[in-house]
């Protein structure tokens, strides 16, 4: 995930009751010559948001915002137009420390004529759905708000609109540094609901606002072996975790489980129960047959993908994003079919294009590989499915258990592929052997790599690389039929 900071951001104080808008900007209908006093009317999405903040904060007409200087619409590297940043003295009697609450503009469509996001209606999401929230504790003697968390939102803008990946209350985003760049043991995110802002409908969609929650490496394992919310949930309980508006505090030291050690047999336990719902990753992943292999000039293995038409790349990356961290039962998404047109007769005919395979080689950065024992343990076992989707392209493979509905394997071909999607079956005997193998991927480093792990028996082989043996994969192209 990118943690570049930007560098085309200032910091600006909007006029009262308007909005900031930068020279270049579309202008809006010019009032009739025989008016007087009359002010351009705000962009619909804008004006909602900007309500929403003013039913919180009616005594702060005129917040601090962090400002994209050359907006993104103009060419400019920073998808979000502006963050807010607010005064929250919060509420000592419910242990709710005084704080900043930053809120973005820029994630939903602001304008609502197709500048950054398509044109919708009432009815769906307005752009990506979200705008994102982050509510950060005030120090002794502070006048003002630190801006970091305002290039920290920006970072997420820039993953979400280059990936077109929304984020979710109950999501989390491994950061592996910590949120401030400076030595913090808060170094991961967990999302949810924000305390004070619901969700708002506009003219051109619904926006719902998304609360980042610092965190650290403990609690984002606990979320990851079990969900989200429920740690949500834990860390609301402990005032110096952030209380019930989870306040981040970059000074905390502690953990949640170090705080209260009772906590962690309360993660077990929902472990025990109901496994896990985290149903995907995004991940450095690739997967090849045995035949599948091609060098390099040097000698370097390269590792081919599967290839199919952009189309059906797409229809894919679909159906993928259906079920990446949205799974609330164990069915997988559907993929669309894929129509083929006959040359000898030319008479169209739809079909799904599924490739039975012998054996397979799957290989994970140590990341993803120390999420292998989770799958299993915390998905496969409880008879759901996981999936590793590749941020280098349309490349996804899928633990699936048996019984899943819609899957495309079964005991006779344990491994299936459409295009660039491999479905694994992990029957019950084999989710115990990769556990007993794969669970050393949670205390082992990079300086261990690369490890492979090899069952013959059902013709898998695992390997676990170094991060810059990914930056070989071979782009995708059209999958010969």
């Amino acid at each position: 995930m990118l943690r570049t900071q930007s560098t085309c951001l200032k910091l600006s104080r909007p006029m009262a009751g308007t909005f900031m808008q930068a020279a270049q900007e579309k202008t809006y209908a010019r009032p009739p010559s025989n008016s007087v006093n009359m002010v351009p009317t705000p962009p619909p999405g804008l004006d909602a948001i900007y309500q929403a903040c003013r039913n919180v904060y009616h005594d702060q007409p005129n917040p601090l915002q962090v400002t994209a200087v050359i907006k993104y619409w103009l060419g400019g590297p920073d998808p979000l137009d502006y963050v807010s940043m607010y005064y929250n003295k919060g509420d000592p009697e419910r242990n709710i420390p005084e704080h900043w609450h930053y809120i973005t503009f820029g994630f939903s469509d602001l304008h609502g004529d197709g500048r950054v996001h398509p044109t919708s209606n009432s009815d769906g999401p307005s752009g990506f759905g979200f705008e994102l929230t982050m509510r950060l504790k005030r120090e002794p003697g502070e006048s003002g708000p630190p801006t970091w968390p305002a290039e920290l939102l920006q970072a997420l803008a820039r993953y979400v609109f280059q990936s077109e990946n929304a984020l979710y209350s109950g999501d989390h985003v491994s950061w592996h540094a910590p949120l401030d760049n400076c030595e913090s043991r808060l170094q991961h995110m967990l999302m949810t609901d924000d305390a004070q802002l619901p969700m708002v409908t506009t003219p051109i969609g619904s926006v719902n606002f998304i609360q980042v929650v610092g965190v650290c490496t403990e609690e984002l394992q606990a979320a990851q072996q079990w969900n989200g919310p429920g740690v949500i949930e834990l860390l609301k309980t402990i005032p110096l975790a952030g209380g019930p508006w989870l306040v981040t505090d970059m000074r905390r030291g502690e953990t949640i489980f170090e705080i209260d050690p009772s906590l962690q047999e309360s993660v077990d336990e929902g472990i025990r129960q109901n496994g896990s719902n985290l149903s995907g990753v995004s991940a450095k992943c690739t997967w090849i047959e045995s035949t599948d292999v091609m060098y390099g000039e040097n000698g370097d293995e390269l590792h081919l993908p599967p290839k199919i038409s952009e189309e059906v790349s797409n229809q894919i990356k679909d159906a993928l994003l259906e079920g990446l961290g949205r799974a609330k039962h164990q069915a997988l998404p559907s993929v669309p079919s894929r129509e083929l047109v006959s040359r000898e007769n030319d008479v169209p005919h739809e079909m799904v294009y599924t490739r039975t395979l012998d054996a397979v080689h799957l290989k994970f950065n140590l990341e993803a590989g120390s999420l292998l024992a989770l799958a299993c343990k915390g998905r496969v076992l409880h008879g759901r499915h996981f999936t590793f989707k590749s941020v280098n392209g349309d490349t996804a493979v899928t633990f699936v258990a048996t019984g899943v509905e819609g899957a495309f394997v079964n005991e006779r071909n344990p491994y299936a592929a459409r295009g660039p999607w491999l479905q694994v079956l992990v029957t019950e005997d084999l989710a115990y052997e990769l556990i007993r193998d794969l669970e050393e991927l949670t205390s082992i480093d990079t300086a261990q790599l690369p490890k492979s792990y090899r069952w013959p028996r059902k013709r898998l082989e695992v390997s676990i690389l170094p991060d810059p043996s990914f930056d070989s994969i071979l782009p995708m192209e059209q999958f010969p039929t």
